[in-house]
């Protein structure tokens, strides 16, 4: 070879390594270059696999549920009330630990309630929808962690307990359901997968649906137009509160429940907090070999691991037959479980704002998720509760970013991950996908050629948690 083909050889081999380069790093070199509000609209933008793990009573911005608490038209004809003030109506001894304490403002109650109550008790309500400005952003904020010294006793001992009659209505939760569609659809989420049960549902009159009326009722609703609309495709789970004294027997109920409406319901979750013992593990392990001995396989996506504690949680959830792990944070201190979850089945939905907001890391230099991602084992961001953390999948993504320097590549597998694991059927998994990667490709061609001008008809949308942290204050549009 002369001397003049080596040197064209090197030309070649140097275009060709700069091209790499190139393709490696325009991800990186935006990083540094872009302002917080240009990052931000990037990632509002960029195409987004699924949610995976999503609490859809927890998913409801508080001014949703509030509009919707009070337009009868849309709710199903439901008028609620909130408790304003305490009269002292009730003697000391009611119990404050249950899910009706006694002494807790800002409780809703629907009409068919309250008119039950005795004249005392009444007077400490008021019309939700009689509300003024400054009452409604107290209750607003009642039901969302505002407050710095807010975390996991008020999430877990408070929230659900507020919100009370209000997510019990059939009617309402179909519309959070599609408010969550309409906005995750603008962020460029392909597919929800989110727990709704069917389970405790009342009429305004205060009698009970029937599960089957409930799943219709889901059905019906996500066929409307608006629905349909928003591009998001959207399946349920059943969920059990693990450490409920009747939890075996519910998980009979739901394990069954989903095997006869496969169309809508495709996974079975265990939820609840994993430090009240009562809802450990392997006090399912007997039942569920139970039901799989008598019905086809109905998939499992359980909390697992969201505890301060090291414990065995996470491996005892696989014996389980989990193909999903609902948090995993302390899967770290269980390295033989990490060994068996590397590039395995398993996936670990990480929801890294609820892991900070209620506690179980003080920082994101204490969270696994990287150690997790980079050692791997399949991971996926999600949302969790979104609404109470008054947050976005968006804002997942900017953490992820941010806290841990996550790669273009890293981004876009963790939007495959999601629909790889997402418990739809075989032939909507292959169908996400394919779109998700033409979506994905396209996105990242346009920005390459036009950069930050590709964004400029972009109207990102960011809510509190955005505001407090990182100093993005946008309109949140709802």
């Amino acid at each position: 070879m002369n001397i003049f083909n080596i040197s064209r050889t090197l030309l070649i081999l140097t275009i060709a390594a700069a091209s790499v380069q190139t393709r490696a790093d325009w991800f990186d070199d935006f990083k540094q270059q872009a302002t917080p509000r240009e990052l931000y609209t990037f990632l509002y933008a960029m195409p987004k696999g699924g949610d995976l793990h999503n609490h859809l009573s927890g998913a409801g911005l508080s001014k949703w549920w509030y509009d919707l608490a009070v337009d009868e038209s849309r709710n199903g004809g439901y008028r609620y009330y909130t408790k304003v003030k305490i009269n002292n109506c009730r003697a000391f001894g009611s119990n404050e630990f249950g899910s009706s304490p006694y002494r807790v403002r800002l409780r809703n109650i629907q009409q068919s309630t309250y008119d039950r109550l005795d004249d005392c008790e009444k007077s400490e309500y008021m019309p939700l929808a009689d509300l003024d400005e400054e009452e409604k952003l107290a209750w607003y904020n009642s039901i969302r962690l505002d407050k710095n010294y807010e975390g996991r006793q008020e999430f877990f001992g408070r929230h659900w307990q507020r919100l009370n009659e209000l997510s019990a209505n059939p009617h309402l939760i179909a519309e959070l359901l599609v408010k969550n569609m309409q906005a995750f659809g603008r962020e460029g989420l392909l597919y929800l997968e989110t727990q709704s049960g069917v389970l405790g549902y009342k009429k305004p009159d205060g009698s009970d649906f029937s599960p089957e009326d409930v799943a219709d009722i889901y059905r019906a609703r996500l066929t409307k137009d608006d629905a349909k609309e928003t591009g998001v495709t959207v399946r349920l789970q059943q969920s059990i509160l693990r450490f409920h004294p009747k939890a075996v027997e519910m998980l009979d109920f739901v394990y069954r429940f989903v095997d006869k409406n496969r169309d809508l319901y495709v996974g079975v979750n265990m939820v609840g907090r994993e430090d009240n013992d009562k809802g450990f593990p392997l006090r399912f392990l007997p039942k569920l070999r139970e039901l799989r001995r008598q019905i086809p396989k109905v998939a499992l996506s359980i909390h697992g691991g969201e505890v301060d504690e090291p414990n065995a949680h996470v491996r005892d959830t696989l014996l389980l037959g989990a193909e999903r792990i609902g948090h995993g944070v302390n899967l770290i201190s269980d390295p033989d479980t990490m060994l068996l979850m590397r590039n395995g089945p398993y996936l670990v939905e990480i929801n890294l704002i609820s892991n900070l907001l209620l506690e179980y890391v003080q920082d994101y230099a204490q969270h696994p998720f990287p150690e997790y991602l980079r050692f791997g084992i399949p991971v996926a961001l999600s949302t969790d509760d979104r609404g109470m953390w008054d947050s976005n999948m968006t804002d997942e993504y900017l953490v992820a970013v941010k806290e841990f320097n996550v790669s273009w590549d890293e981004l876009v597998s963790m939007g495959r991950n999601s629909l790889q694991h997402g418990f739809m059927d075989a032939d909507t998994r292959q169908r996400l996908l394919v779109e998700y990667d033409r979506r994905i490709e396209s996105f990242a061609k346009r920005f390459k050629r036009r950069g930050v001008k590709s964004l400029a008809k972009v109207k990102p949308v960011s809510y509190s948690f955005t505001c407090k942290r990182y100093k993005i204050c946008l309109p949140s549009g709802e």
